[in-house]
C-alpha cells in the first residue's frame, strides 16, 4: 500500500474521516461560517453519497478548537487531491501548519478548562447551601425527587434508568427522556459522580444530581461537554438487570 503524501493529525482524521460522527449534531464553530454553495438537486446515489462524505467532513472540521477554515484553500486541496494534482504548498510547510492550529487548539482548550473550573466551583459551591441538598465526602450533590422502595444495585449491577443531562447553564448534552428509550449500563462503567450516586439509589428513586468536574469529565471533557464542566443530572433508577 502506498504510503501516504501527507500525515494528518490524529484530530482532523478523525474529523475528515469518521463516519460516526455523520449526522450525529456535532457543535459548530463560529469562525468557520462560511456560505453554502449551490450544488442544485441532490437526487442520485451518487450525488447523496458525495453530498453526505463532504458534510461529515464538514461537521467534524467544525468542531476541531483553534482551526479558522479557509474555504477556498479547502476546496483548492480537495480539488487538487481528486485529481491527482501535485502539492501547491510545500509538505514541510503543511506540517508545520497542523503542528501550529494543534498548539493553538491545546492552549485554547487550557484556558476554556481553568475558566471553566473557578465557574464550577462557584456553582457547586453555591448549589450545596440550597434546601434539600446533600454532599458527600466526594462531593457529589443530590436531590431526591421522588423515593423508591426498591433494592440498591451494587457496582457490579447492570441497571436500567432514565436521565436527562444539561451543563449549568441549561444547555441538554444528553437525555435518554428525549430519545424515549431507558439505558442500560454497568453500574462501575460510568462516570464516578454515577458510579457513588447509583449504589445510594433504591429502584424506583429519581434524584437531580450535581456532578463537579473531577465526578464528570474533568479536564478533557467529552464531546459536546467542555472540560471542567460541572453536570447536572436527573436520574430515574428503573430496575436492576
Amino acid at each position: 500500500m502506498n504510503k501516504p503524501l501527507l500525515t494528518l493529525p490524529a484530530s482532523l482524521l478523525v474529523a475528515g474521516l469518521s463516519a460516526a460522527c455523520l449526522f450525529s449534531g456535532c457543535n459548530k464553530s463560529e469562525k468557520n461560517t462560511m456560505p453554502t454553495p449551490t450544488a442544485g438537486k441532490i437526487e442520485s446515489v451518487d450525488q447523496r453519497v458525495s453530498y453526505g462524505i463532504g458534510y461529515n467532513v464538514g461537521m467534524g472540521l467544525a468542531r476541531q478548537q483553534g482551526l479558522t477554515l479557509d474555504q477556498a484553500a479547502f476546496q483548492a486541496g480537495l480539488a487538487d487531491a481528486l485529481t491527482k494534482q501535485k502539492l501547491r504548498v510545500e509538505e514541510s510547510a503543511i506540517q508545520a501548519a497542523f503542528q501550529e492550529m494543534e498548539q493553538r487548539a491545546a492552549g485554547q482548550a487550557e484556558e476554556t478548562a481553568k475558566t471553566n473550573l473557578v465557574t464550577a466551583t462557584a456553582y457547586c459551591e453555591k448549589n450545596r447551601t440550597r434546601s434539600g441538598v446533600t454532599t458527600t465526602a466526594s462531593g457529589l450533590q443530590y436531590e431526591v425527587l421522588k423515593s423508591g422502595t426498591g433494592a440498591k444495585p451494587a457496582a457490579t449491577s447492570r441497571v436500567s434508568v432514565h436521565y436527562h443531562g444539561t451543563l449549568i447553564d441549561g444547555t441538554v448534552f444528553d437525555s435518554s427522556v428525549e430519545r424515549g428509550q431507558p439505558a442500560e449500563f454497568a453500574v462501575n462503567g460510568v462516570i464516578t459522580g454515577w458510579t457513588e450516586a447509583l449504589q445510594l439509589m433504591s429502584v424506583g428513586d429519581k434524584w437531580k444530581l450535581t456532578l463537579p468536574p473531577g465526578l464528570a469529565y474533568g479536564p478533557r471533557g467529552n464531546g459536546s461537554i467542555p472540560p471542567n464542566s460541572a453536570l447536572i443530572f436527573e436520574v430515574e433508577l428503573l430496575a436492576i438487570k
